[in-house]
Order: C-alpha cells, then structure tokens, then sequence
C-alpha cells in the first residue's frame, strides 16, 4: 500500500514510458492559436529566431511537467528506501545482447534501477539486464505474490462461520482491495488516454491543417492515421464506464459489459496499427528539415503537453490496445466468481484477446501482401490479373502431379495456394528457381474430392494419393497426385484452411484497399528493373516453401531445400561423351 500511493502521487501521465528526448528549439514556426488570425511567419518578420523561441519559453505557453519523470523519481525512491518494485512487460523483447535481459509478454521483471529515462535495469528469474522501459508497466499490486494471502483468507473463511477474514486497507478484505486498485488503475489510465488523444487531435492535427504550405492531406493522412476516429470512440467508451464505475466502492463496479458492447468497435485500431509503420517512415523523412521539428515542437508547447516527441503519442494507441488485455486478466484475477461482473469480465477479456489476435492477423496479412507482389513480378510469362486482386494470404504450396485430358498426359508443377485461387508454374529446367506461369483455378467455383486409389473414371487412369477439383457444372476437372499420402492428408487440410480463411474474412469484413495492392505493385516493379532477368527471390522463395510446412528441414541449405520438392532424374552420359571428345573442359 505504501508502494501504491507513492505510485499515484506522480504525475497523471506516467503510466506510458517513452523516450523523451524531444529536440531543443534554437528557432520556431509560429503556431497559430483558435481563433487568432491565420498568419504564419518566420525569422526575420518576427524578429531572431532566437528571441521567438524565448517568447514561446516565457510565455503562458510553457507547460512545467515531469512527463514519466515524477514516477521514474518515485519509483528510485522506492528503489533506494528498499522497496522491491515489479513491471510486467507488455510485448516480447527479444535479445542477443548479453547486457540486456529478454522476456515474454505478461512476464513480471523486478526494477532494479530505473535512473534512466528509456533503459531500466532488471532482474528476472536468474537474469539480470538493460530493458526498454517502454515495454512494461507498473504492476497496479505491488505486493505480488498474492497466493499465500488468499490461501490464508479461504482457510479464515473456512474457520470463522461470521466471515471475518484476513483484510488489507480500510476494512476491505485483501482480494476486495485488489480489485479496487485494478478498477482504479483502468479508470485513470483511461482517463489519461483521452488527454492524449485530445492532445494529438487538437495540438498536432488542427495546427498542421491550418498550415497547407507544409501538409498536404495525404501527408496528414499517413502520419495521424484514423485517429481522429479512435478519439472520438475512446470518448463514448470512457462516458460508458463512467457510467459503470462506483467511485464510493470501486471493488463493486460491474465494467466488464462495457468492453462487451463496444467488442467490434474496437476493431478500428487495426487500421492505425497497420498504418503506424508508414507514419514513421513519414515522419522520420519531415524530421529531417529543422522548420518541421520547430513546428511539432512549437505545437506540444502550446498545447502545453508532457516531455514526449510526436512519435512517442503516436504509439500510445498501439499500446492501449495491447494493455487492455493484460488490465482485464489482473482484474479477473481479482474477481471472486460470485461478484456479478465475474462471467462479463470473462467474456470481455477473451473478446479483448480476439481483438488484439485479429488486428496481429490483419498486420500480418497487410505485411505478406507486399512478399506476394513480390514473388508475381518474378514470374516469367504471367499472364490475366495480378494475385493480389483477389487475394491476400499464401495458404499452402507445393509441388504436385498434375494430370490433364485429353491424354491423361503427367506434369510437374508447383503450385501456390491462395486465398480465392491457385496459381499453378513450371520450373525452368536449367535455373530450378526461375517459375514460368502456367494457370491458375478459382477456388470458389471448385469442389475438393478425395480420390480413393485406383482408377479414376473421369480420365481413365490408375491413380495414387489423388486429389481432385471440379466445377459444380463439371466443366472443369483438375486431377493432382502427390508422392506419400501424408502430403495429400496435409494438401486436403490446406484446401479446407483456404475456405475457412475465406469465410472468417467474410464475416470480418477484412479486405485490402485499391490503393494498398497498386503500392504492393509498384513497389514489386521498382524491385525488378525492365531488361533484367528476373527469378525468383531466394529468401522470398524460401518463405513460400515454408509457409505453414511443418515438416521441412530448416537446417538443410537452400540448394537442399530446392532438391526436396524436385523428381529424381536419371543421370545423362550426354555430357560425359562430350567431354571425351574435345580437346578441352568448361
């Protein structure tokens, strides 16, 4: 407890650690206030560029704060008083530097010096190491573990028939004021998003609308993203839980219903968060010239916001939407079964949990995207509409057999799964990793048949470990063979994973934009300049081969791993009676 209040006696802000090293002002774009009249000017009409930045420090404008400062000096405090103090990570951090200390998300990691602002140093089971502070946060019950106390609390009540247990605080039984530390923690923090939001919306947004000599739209579009949206949905969440929260006995708020009626609204942070990789290639590029870094700076003082460079709001919502989940386990963690929120909680955190797994899925795709215009612009010969029209996600491949009608005739093909279709290609004989293309077949229209072996009656041939794709009218029919039956078992498996790929995009409602594949395209096109002969990308290659097979080697060589998918050939004395013949060798 005497951790826990020294914790909220700090700022308001400190529950977001990011670096805050923003640039020094040695000159300034003016920023126009609301309602002052639109004039912008620089250097010499408004005197040094000096006494313009002297103006901004003494004036009303200047905003006095700590940023994470007051809990990083709360927390050495602690730290020095001998308090043990705990953060739990929010992402993996994985390392191969030897002064730094890796860990999982949800792992707990003891702060042992939290001196610098962006690096705390930290133990964890046997490990000790350097750590980016803003992978973690505060532990809300600093007096973790807990166990033994609630054990001892079930055998007080076990004991005393009267119900008099163990308590912590004022008369709250310990698990009661856990409970009230969460629901406290979730209210502020909520409570300090939104001056975030406002923050960017209102100190960032409508300044650099009111500058068109330096943004343009689009420009504004790719750095703020949608969250404009994700204030305005953050607003009507926080009025929700407002409404929910007891302030008099937080421990008895039923908030879980709230998380439950806004589950799909969520959804809109998969925009941002696919987006927010683009915002800080745009950023970064703007920050290159000085009259940007005096503007975004100018712009957090006068809406007299914490020690945090733009870059750093910007990922507050990547990070409040992978918080949620953590702040709803803790709280159930907390919730006896009885309490009328527990089965809410519940079902909110597992929604919560969906959430964050499908905007993951969603970055995921939006990544494969570019790989898959990739590997199309290394196709020789490709012929109809790019892949990436109707699809968005490798789901299998592999080389099969392929027979056609009318002369039952074999051929070897590798063929590449998508979402919607299959592109089937050939191999070129001499450069085993340059594809020629040869066809494709549209999976919405094909039934998958499970071909016992034997004689197949459709193309009168004897078949084994068969596989076929027809049309419903039976227009089209596909035979395809693979060489042991467990590759068939994982083909049929992969068939059955693209239409269920297809229908979980159905319902929700996931899709790439126009504008998303033509960049996909054109950056696939600047990668294979015209006159050069293209193959296909190795590394690109290998990630086709590996996606989703379980059972390749990882530790052959990429030569091997080519030879894996390729038919034993007879050795050919072509080149030896050549060679015994001439005067000389290649």
């Amino acid at each position: 407890l005497h951790i826990q209040k020294k914790l909220q006696n700090t700022t308001p802000h400190s529950s977001i650690y990011l670096p805050a090293h923003g640039p020094t002002l040695s000159q300034s774009t003016m920023i126009v206030p609301d309602g002052a009249p639109e004039k912008a000017v620089f250097g010499d009409e408004t005197g040094s560029e000096e006494d313009l930045f002297e103006d901004f420090r003494s004036s009303g404008h200047r905003f006095g704060h700590s940023g994470g400062g007051g809990e990083q000096l709360a927390i050495n405090e602690l730290i020095s008083d001998g308090s043990v103090v705990y953060a739990e990570a929010l992402w993996d951090h994985v390392t191969m530097d030897d002064q730094e200390v890796g860990f999982k998300a949800g792992d707990v990691i003891e702060v042992v010096d939290a001196t610098n602002k962006e690096w705390w140093w930290g133990r964890i089971l046997d490990s000790e190491g350097w750590f980016p502070a803003s992978f973690v946060r505060l532990r809300v019950n600093q007096d973790e573990p807990m166990e033994e106390y609630l054990a001892q609390l079930e055998e007080a009540r076990e004991e005393d028939s009267h119900g008099v247990g163990l308590l912590l605080g004022p008369g709250l039984p310990c698990k009661e004021q856990m409970r009230t530390n969460v629901i406290n923690e979730i209210m502020s923090t909520e409570r300090d998003y939104i001056k975030h939001l406002k923050d960017i919306c209102e100190g960032y947004i409508k300044q650099c609308r009111k500058r068109t000599d330096m943004f343009t739209e689009d420009q504004l579009h790719t750095i703020f993203g949608n969250i404009e949206e994700i204030y305005r949905f953050q607003k009507k969440f926080l009025k929700g839980l407002e409404k929910k929260f007891n302030k008099d006995e937080p421990h008895i708020s039923e908030i879980g219903s709230c998380f439950l009626e806004h589950q799909t609204d969520f959804q809109i942070y998969s925009e941002y968060c696919n987006n927010h990789p683009n915002a800080c290639l745009q950023l970064s590029k703007l920050m290159k010239v000085n009259k940007y870094v005096f503007f975004f700076e100018a712009c957090r003082l006068l809406q007299k916001m914490i020690d945090i460079s733009l870059d750093g709001f910007l990922l507050t919502p990547v990070q409040k939407i992978c918080k949620y989940p953590l702040q709803l386990a803790e709280l159930l963690k907390y919730t006896n079964p009885q309490h009328r929120d527990y089965k809410d909680v519940e079902a909110a955190l597992n929604a919560m949990k969906n959430v964050a797994r499908l905007i993951n899925e969603r970055k995921r795709r939006l990544e494969n995207i570019d790989k898959i215009a990739q590997w199309q612009s290394s196709i020789e010969d490709w012929e109809g509409e790019d892949v990436l029209s109707r699809s968005s996600d490798l789901i299998f491949s592999g080389e099969l057999t392929k027979i056609s009608q009318p002369q039952a005739k074999s051929q070897q093909r590798m063929f590449f799964l998508f979402d919607h279709q299959m592109v089937y290609c050939k191999k070129d004989l001499l450069r085993r990793d340059m594809l020629y293309y040869k066809g494709r077949m549209d999976m919405d229209l094909m039934e998958v048949v499970d071909v016992e072996d034997g004689k197949d009656k459709d193309f009168n041939v004897s078949v084994k470990n068969a596989i076929k794709l027809r049309s419903p009218s039976g227009d089209e029919v596909h035979l395809l063979c693979t060489k042991k039956p467990e590759q068939k078992q994982r083909w049929l498996r992969a068939f059955a994973d693209e239409r269920g790929q297809v229908q979980h995009d159905r319902e929700t409602g996931f899709s790439i934009t126009e504008v998303q594949k033509k960049q996909a395209m054109l950056n696939a096109c600047k990668s294979h300049p015209a006159g050069k002969p293209k193959a296909v990308n190795r590394p690109y290659y290998d990630f086709l081969l590996r996606q989703k097979h379980p059972t390749l080697p990882t530790a052959l060589p990429q030569q091997q791993v080519f030879m894996l998918a390729e038919p034993k050939r007879k050795t050919s004395n072509f080149w030896h009676n050549i060679g015994r013949l001439t005067p000389f060798k290649k």
